[in-house]
């Protein structure tokens, strides 16, 4: 089966073609700036990059535009190929607990949740709405990047805020990354061979870390919004909310500059006046103060995260695990987190970190035979994720 898992968001179209279910990718790509000047597209096939500036109006034309290149790179004869089609949804609200086949229900029910995920629900229901026009044979599913955490208990996902903003707004603990997160589990389920505890670092531009209990999620850094949880690229995490006000009435600014300044203009942007990891691990080995400071304050977070993680499992943790473009490629972060954590017995196998890259296609156990807990860097595959969950629900 041949099976496109399709990621769409406000103004770009990602997608990966896969022949299902021996996983193998035949294509993959994005459409880029679509309904903005000098939209373009980058496609890999058989180890090509191939890419223009193109005119896209909307997410209509980026899909047609697709289904047209695969037909003119003959990656299919026919659109009737290509029977199911996976669709990353940032936002699943209440609603959704795992991954569902989509039919005008499913799509007015996604369109309920848009002002939970302003900036993201509307692009993914542009992509499923012109998928479904466009091969309307095939089996189209809704996978939700915060289905994964909906395990939590009740006293995990709520918030100590007037119980009528949950019943009226949903204002509670989402958690995201959660495709990340399920396909961690799940390959960590298969190299230990049983259901496992695991503490799963997502560290990226964007980062969050979440606590899995005999293979399902009970906590998670991420809240109502990306924003909560860890100090990330850009993004604040934590903070007091009080000081929102505080700093807005001294700038005279409105709500909007704040969320500007926290979501685009903290984290390690705002500690060390750059967010690309690869920067900052130059300019921290040149031993430059802000970034020294800005990679302690990030590391202390993830540990914190790490520690509560801890006691919530009981001490009883297979494996830390870490994952995404930071945890996969960043031996620095790694090392001076699993440093901070020698106090519960974790032991760092310095050479056997800096040589695990996963970039370089080097993936495995970082840490010491006598640590007294492995840690692990792992590659995750969104994408690979929702083509498992649409063939598992379009083959049922």
């Amino acid at each position: 089966m041949k099976l496109l898992s399709v990621n769409a968001g406000s103004s770009t179209l990602k997608f990966c073609l896969y022949e299902m279910p021996e996983e193998k990718l035949i294509i993959s790509g994005q459409y880029e700036r679509i309904g903005l000047d000098d939209s373009c597209f980058n496609i890999k096939l058989n180890g090509e990059k191939l890419s223009s500036t193109v005119e896209l109006k909307d997410h209509k034309d980026a899909v047609n535009l697709l289904l047209h290149h695969l037909l003119e790179y003959k990656v299919i004869s026919s659109l009737d190929e290509i029977e199911a089609v996976g669709h990353r949804i940032v936002h699943g609200g209440n609603k959704y607990s795992k991954s569902i086949e989509i039919d005008d229900a499913v799509e007015a029910g996604i369109e309920s949740i848009c002002p939970l995920a302003p900036l993201h629900n509307p692009g993914a229901l542009k992509g499923i709405r012109a998928f479904r026009e466009a091969i309307p044979n095939s089996c189209n599913v809704a996978c939700f990047d915060t289905a994964f955490h909906q395990t939590m208990e009740a006293a995990t996902y709520l918030y100590p805020v007037p119980y009528e903003w949950y019943e009226k707004y949903a204002v509670r603990k989402y958690g995201f990354h959660g495709l990340s997160h399920k396909f961690i589990t799940e390959k960590m389920t298969d190299f230990l061979g049983k259901v496992p505890n695991l503490i799963i670092c997502h560290i990226g531009s964007g980062g969050s870390v979440t606590a899995v209990k005999e293979g399902k999620c009970i906590d998670t850094s991420m809240g109502f919004t990306p924003n909560a949880g860890i100090m990330m690229g850009t993004r604040s995490g934590d903070i007091d909310y009080s000081l929102i006000k505080y700093v807005m009435e001294h700038e005279g600014k409105d709500i909007a500059w704040i969320d500007q300044k926290l979501n685009f203009e903290s984290g390690l942007q705002g500690i060390a006046g750059m967010s690309d990891l690869r920067d900052i691990d130059a300019a921290y080995e040149a031993h430059e103060d802000r970034v020294v400071l800005a990679i302690d304050m990030y590391t202390n977070k993830i540990v914190d995260y790490i520690a509560r993680f801890y006691m919530k499992l009981g001490g009883k943790v297979d494996a830390i695990c870490f994952t995404a473009g930071g945890g996969e490629n960043d031996p620095i972060i790694r090392q001076e987190v699993l440093k901070k954590l020698s106090a519960i017995g974790i032991v760092l196998d310095e050479e056997k970190n800096n040589a695990t890259v996963v970039r370089k296609g080097v993936e495995g156990v970082i840490t010491a035979p006598n640590s007294s807990i492995p840690a692990y860097v792992l590659g995750t595959n969104e994408e690979l994720m929702i083509a498992r969950d649409t063939y598992e629900i379009c083959n049922k």
